[in-house]
């Protein structure tokens, strides 16, 4: 078996990227789908706003236990199974969701598409970023921030075709999430498993004096030198993804109720404004593994957070709609999920390298989960204030992330080259193996 393994020819990074990408896809299809569909469901079904926005956190707290349980599960146990597993959790929930006969069957399969996306997208990003080179990893899980924007664009398209159907243009969208699961699902099967990872296992299994033998517990992850970048990410997505989690799920809710658009035309003008998301991700795949990664990141940092004082400050209309929607977006390309996605691979050693993405998520989950449960009735309340709420995080969540990243970095890939024994005497001889800001060309 052995043999087999070692002789086997790996598979093409940017296919295992692909295909392990697409569960950035189905995660933001999923959410943006919600959104959409709730706000269809509420005039459908008479639902009350605490009722939209309960339903909506099903799905991010169905998301955030699924990525704690499914980060440690695929270090454990492989990448392949658990992402196997999870896609066949999602087809079936997201089944559930368009047959469900009732509210109480429709928030069933939502909390199990939640737990699905939230369990295979750490060990998604662990399979990118094991099957890449110091090269190509930025560019490769790039491309997995190009398909969560392709989800948001599979949603927002269903959105702007079906919109008006009532029900079953809810089950449409719900629809997509389902097949697109499927068909992922059907295509990872034939891809082996981490090479990096079964190796990591070997070592562990033979005792052998390893980097990434030796660092496999969850207290790895509070010990220098993994404290600091874990702490930070974990402020600076949870507190930035809050923003992004209202915008993802609450758009076409904002838009109908506090802008006055209906459902139908929402959604055409976020299609229309897509392409431009497709060109920013590409952009970013091509700096991601250059010097000029933080450059970027500061910028968008300012505009992502600072997009949200045109509404503050202009008010609410489709054309601060439009500029928001603009801004923010060129700003989330640089300075959010994909930037986050990299640092996180990066850090962490091989045998906690899903867990850490696990508990980042799951955290953030969890506050984005409790933020959207009371949206509707904020925005409500006083649009204004909640965008005030809103821009004041992504600031908190950014200081936090130039706290954490700004200066020298820590490359876990390269660090695991060497001998534990190596490591360990060069760390405590105050030599972290630190490596400029961004990789080098």
């Amino acid at each position: 078996m052995s043999t087999a393994t070692s002789t086997r020819k790996p598979p093409n990074p940017w296919y295992v990227g692909a295909v392990s990408g697409m569960a950035s896809y189905i995660d933001s299809c999923a959410i943006v789908s919600a959104g959409t569909a709730l706000t269809i469901y509420q005039s459908v079904l008479g639902l009350s706003d605490p009722q939209v926005g309960m339903a909506a956190s099903a799905l991010t707290i169905g998301i955030a236990f699924g990525a704690l349980s499914g980060g440690p599960l695929g270090d454990r146990f492989g990448r392949k199974h658990v992402f196997s597993f999870t896609m066949l959790m999602i087809v079936i929930g997201a089944a559930c969701q368009v047959f469900a006969p009732n509210y109480t069957a429709l928030m069933a399969g939502t909390i199990l598409v939640g737990l699905g996306t939230g369990a295979d997208l750490p060990v998604s990003l662990a399979t990118i970023a094991e099957s890449a080179t110091d090269d190509n990893r930025g560019k490769i899980i790039g491309l997995s921030n190009l398909l969560w924007t392709a989800g948001i664009v599979g949603a927002t398209a269903a959105g702007a075709i079906v919109g008006d159907w009532g029900r079953l243009g809810a089950q449409v969208m719900y629809g997509q999430v389902m097949v697109v699961a499927l068909v992922t699902l059907l295509l990872r099967l034939p891809i082996p498993e981490s090479e990096i990872w079964l190796t990591a296992r070997r070592e562990r299994e033979s005792g052998s004096g390893t980097v990434r033998a030796e660092r496999v517990t969850i207290g790895t992850l509070l010990k220098p030198p993994y404290f600091k970048p874990f702490i930070a990410l974990i402020f600076f997505y949870a507190l930035v993804n809050i923003p992004a989690n209202t915008g993802g799920q609450f758009t076409t809710w904002i838009n109908h109720n506090i802008i006055g658009m209906d459902v139908a035309f929402s959604n055409q003008i976020g299609l229309l404004m897509m392409p431009l998301g497709f060109i920013w991700g590409i952009w970013f795949m091509r700096i991601v593994d250059t010097p000029k990664r933080m450059t970027y990141f500061y910028i968008g940092a300012v505009c992502y957070a600072g997009a949200y004082f045109i509404y503050i400050i202009g008010g609410f209309h489709v054309w601060s709609y439009i500029a928001v929607s603009l801004i923010n977006g060129f700003g989330g390309a640089f300075a959010f999920e994909g930037v986050m996605k990299v640092w996180t691979q990066e850090s962490f050693p091989t045998l906690v390298r899903a867990t850490a993405q696990g508990d980042i998520v799951f955290v953030a989950r969890i506050v984005a989960a409790v933020a959207a449960s009371v949206t509707p009735s904020l925005m409500h309340l006083s649009p204004r204030l909640a965008y005030i709420i809103l821009a004041s995080f992504a600031i908190v969540g950014y200081a936090f992330a130039i706290w954490g990243f700004h200066g020298k970095q820590r490359n876990e890939f390269a660090v695991e080259r060497h001998a534990e024994a190596d490591v360990a005497a060069a760390e405590e001889a105050g030599l972290d193996f630190s490596v400029s800001p961004e990789p080098k060309h």
